[in-house]
């Protein structure tokens, strides 16, 4: 078809809400010079369009929906969201309303561009111009003597007719002559609501055949078209046309297009039979009806004056429409010819000329279409059949207006063309004039080699286009893998972070065992990974262990060289476990410096994960270049959630040969091969001479005590250990991580001989005994753990493990609310004062062995000796 180029001219703006006018409640009509507007809200504008100025404003009391004019009359009515239809006479002299001066100026914006000045005052609507109240009216439409009205039902949709007053009389409606039920199917649910607006209103459009006449009277209202009666008696039937009958169309928003015949609807009251075989379903576009016109597809002869409709056409919300025309079959027989075409959408509304052309806008622009068949209608080789026949698919063209909420096919069209009249979303009056005249450009010829080479550039477009679509849609993936990852990083994330009390969706339990590694006695960490969640750990989760020694812990300068191991756990799902097991020492140098603390914590990569997809390259349009650098992640370029953290003491990696444990014989470090060779050639019967046996030969054991409360051990370890005395008891409780926990257990063992990681023995007695002169009431039973060791080192590091377990026990009681008994404080004071005076007792000899000879630093140290042996026993009883 043609191009058709718009011409726009603006004639005014009206004051709009903050998001700009939405479609399907804004209205346009006009009269001669006079144009009739709502903006959807509760004003109805009259502007002059040739003197360009504002002449009325009326307001009314609720959104305005519909508007309709009798231009013989010069009536306009209006609908009225939950109120009702409004009769106003538009004729100065007897208009029946109410001025408001000083209101005037205040209903209308600043924004308002080519609005005359001074502002018109603002007529507000008198209540008694309600001339059909009924909250329920959806939508209307006027004949001379007839109100024609649809309102939405619990479950259906009726139209009623009501017969309309002389002129001169009460505008009030007589009647109601007669009514019918549409549709059966629920509405849509927006409609249901008495205080929400509904997203579609239902459109009504009256269609009647050449030569009819109204029902009662002489003209008809703004919305009505006259169709030809070859097509009106193929669509409505032989019973309209031989009454002449007018018929209304009507649009549901369901997508419903039915019709009903006026005056079969007028005599349904008295007439027998179902009053629903009086709707006729023309059709169902399965998309909200939003306009429903009709249009001459073919040239008029000469001597025609009268323009006759030829093709009926309505248009669904998402750009479905439907054409029905008269045409003829093979046989020569007279058919409605039904097509259904798809155009740009959502359509916000649209409008027809007097040609075959219909307008309707979308929020990229007004286009238009042509439902002419190209070429002659008496052309026998015509390719889509019957002559006069629609064409086969729709072009449509846009005009590049953008966000028109309403259309109005203006009266004064110029000879050949078109004009329009419509509203923007930004409330803009304007005057569209597409040219018919504009022919499109027609190609010129070119040769064949001219068609190879641009074949060739073509073909060599499409290859780019593909490689770039395939770019991008791989870019796009990306994103959203890495966007469907981090949702599961969050989902985690926050399944752990709100689970710090009690069992933990995601958990890493640690234990430790000895095994035997090339020769050599070695502690082993098993760290067992659980996931009990409903989420899986996918590719770019990892299980972070670090060890950190008890030399470093206390060493502030080596804070950073603890061993850290990162172990990808790649794919593990709900309910599946991973195990990782990992030696803790003896090292290199034959030691094993114990307490050491394992930790573990999940990690996720944002740099493995996310970081290809922060920086997708188009290499067609960006090309590689040495200045292009990748988007660089933070320094923390990842997601670290702690899972737990353990502490492997001296009581969980004793050995106990004698026991028969695996993995106890405690051969110790690799030795050197030399001192091998020199014990092996050692006299039989001779004792070895090492520093540790004659450490072992000469100097008596270390020994530390510690004193418990009977019955803080009782509450604390509950009936876990009923059956055996409170000795083995406090033993199997001390030893419960260690992996001789079981056979401790199964033999009832209050004392028992272990082996330190460098081979010294670590000897444990429990003893029950009685604390005498420490409460007022009498002896307090207590438990007396005693640790014997011929190495001080090791005798520390047991000592250490079980004040930490004993720490623990005393916190997790006091926070149960047990209290101690009645103690004597004097007998406290006095050994706390005793207490204090061994403290100083020791630096005093200290001091004294750094000034003395040989001969006198023997007996100071032999003193030093006890009175740390007497700091290791002390008598302080743990409560």
């Amino acid at each position: 078809m043609a191009d058709p180029r718009p011409r726009v001219e603006y004639l005014a703006g009206f004051c709009c809400p903050l998001g700009g006018l939405a479609a399907g409640k804004p209205r346009v009509l006009c009269h001669g010079a006079e144009i009739f507007l709502s903006t959807g809200r509760e004003l109805v504008y009259v502007y002059d369009r040739e003197g360009r100025l504002l002449i009325a404003v009326y307001k009314f009391p609720g959104q305005v929906w519909h508007l309709e004019l009798l231009a013989l009359h010069k009536v306009l009515y209006v609908l009225c969201a939950q109120s009702g239809i409004y009769c106003l006479s538009l004729d100065q002299t007897t208009r029946s309303v109410s001025r408001d001066k000083e209101d005037g100026g205040d209903d209308q914006d600043s924004d308002d561009g080519q609005v005359g000045e001074p502002p018109v005052p603002v007529i507000h609507v008198d209540p008694e111009s309600c001339v059909l109240p009924d909250a329920s009216l959806h939508a209307f439409t006027v004949l001379d003597d007839a109100l024609i009205t649809l309102a939405l039902g619990p479950t259906q949709w009726k139209m009623q007719l009501f017969e309309r007053p002389s002129p001169g009389e009460d505008p009030r409606p007589r009647g109601q002559i007669g009514e019918v039920d549409l549709s059966t199917c629920t509405p849509p649910a927006e409609s249901q609501g008495a205080a929400a607006a509904p997203c579609f209103l239902p459109v009504l459009c009256c269609a009647s055949p050449p030569g009819s006449r109204t029902p009662l009277g002489h003209s008809w209202s703004s919305e009505g078209v006259m169709l030809e009666g070859a097509l009106f008696g193929l669509l409505f039937g032989a019973d309209a046309a031989l009454l002449e009958s007018p018929v209304v169309l009507c649009g549901l928003p369901d997508g419903q297009l039915c019709c009903v015949i006026i005056k079969t609807l007028v005599t349904s009251t008295s007439a027998l039979g179902d009053p629903k075989a009086l709707v006729k379903i023309l059709h169902h576009l399965e998309e909200p009806v939003v306009f429903i016109g009709a249009l001459r597809t073919e040239p008029l002869a000469e001597d025609v004056e009268d323009i006759h409709c030829d093709c009926l056409v309505a248009l669904g919300h998402h750009g479905r429409t439907l054409a029905i025309k008269a045409s003829w079959d093979e046989a020569g027989h007279l058919v409605p010819e039904l097509r259904e075409y798809s155009v740009p959408g959502p359509v916000l509304c649209a409008a027809c000329d007097r040609s075959s052309h219909v307008y309707h806008s979308t929020s990229a622009g007004l286009c238009v279409v042509n439902l002419a068949q190209e070429g002659s209608p008496l052309d026998p080789t015509e390719s889509d059949g019957a002559p006069g026949s629609l064409p086969p698919l729709l072009y449509p063209d846009n005009l590049g207006i953008c966000s028109l909420v309403t259309l109005c096919v203006s009266s004064s069209v110029p000879e050949g063309g078109a004009e329009l009249l419509a509203l923007s979303a930004k409330g803009r009056l304007m005057i569209c004039r597409p040219d018919p005249h504009d022919e499109a450009p027609q190609p010129s010829r070119v040769t064949s080699a001219k068609a190879g080479q641009k074949i060739k550039q073509l073909l060599s477009g499409i290859g780019t286009v593909s490689e770039r679509v395939s770019s991008l849609k791989k870019a796009v993936d990306q994103r959203d893998k890495a966007l469907t990852c981090l949702n599961e990083v969050m989902n985690v994330s926050c399944a752990l972070l709100s689970s710090r009390e009690g069992p933990r969706p995601i958990s890493c339990t640690i234990s430790t065992t000895w095994s035997r590694l090339q020769l050599q006695d070695v502690l082993v960490a098993t760290c067992l990974l659980e996931n009990s969640s409903g989420f899986s750990l996918d590719r770019g989760w990892a299980l972070c262990i670090q060890v950190l020694r008890s030399s470093q812990a206390l060493d502030l300068d080596s804070a950073g060289s603890a061993v850290t191991y990162t172990i990808p756990v790649d794919q593990l799902g709900p309910g599946g476990r991973r195990e990782v097991t990992l030696p803790l020492g003896p090292g290199e140098d034959g030691a094993l410096d114990l307490p050491v603390t394992v930790s573990c914590a999940l990690f996720y990569s944002l740099r493995e994960v996310v970081g290809s997809a922060l920086t997708p390259r188009d290499p067609f349009k960006d090309p590689p270049s040495a200045e292009c650098t990748p988007i660089v992640l933070p320094e923390q370029d990842g997601v670290c959630l702690p899972l737990s953290e353990h502490t492997v003491d001296m009581l969980q990696g004793l050995r106990f040969p004698s026991l028969g444990v695996p993995y106890t014989q405690a051969l110790g470090p690799a030795r050197d091969p030399i001192h091998t060779f020199l014990g092996t050639c050692r006299v039989p019967g001779s004792q070895p001479a090492g520093p540790e046996s004659l450490r072992a030969k000469y100097l008596p054991p270390s020994v530390a005590t510690i004193k418990v409360s009977a019955e803080l051990l009782r509450a604390a370890l509950g009936d876990s250990h009923a059956g055996v005395s409170l000795g083995c008891a406090t033993l199997q409780w001390l030893l419960a991580e260690n992996a001789a926990a079981d056979i401790v257990k199964a033999q009832a063992l209050s004392s028992v001989q272990g082996v330190a990681p460098d081979g010294t023995d670590v000897h444990l007695i429990i003893r029950e005994v009685a604390v005498t002169d420490l409460c007022p009431a009498g002896p307090v039973q207590a438990v007396e753990i005693q640790v014997e060791s011929s190495s001080l080192a090791n005798l520390c590091r047991a000592h250490h493990a079980i004040v930490g377990r004993l720490q623990r026990l005393v916190v997790e009681q006091a926070a149960r609310g047990s209290s101690p008994p009645d103690l004597r404080l004097q007998y406290l004071h006095q050994m706390q004062a005793n207490h204090e005076m061994l403290l100083r007792e020791v630096q005093t000899l200290r001091d004294r062995l750094c000034t003395e000879d040989e001969a006198s630093s023997c007996v100071t140290a032999q003193r030093l000796l006890q009175v740390y042996r007497r700091l290791r026993s002390p008598s302080l009883l743990l409560l």
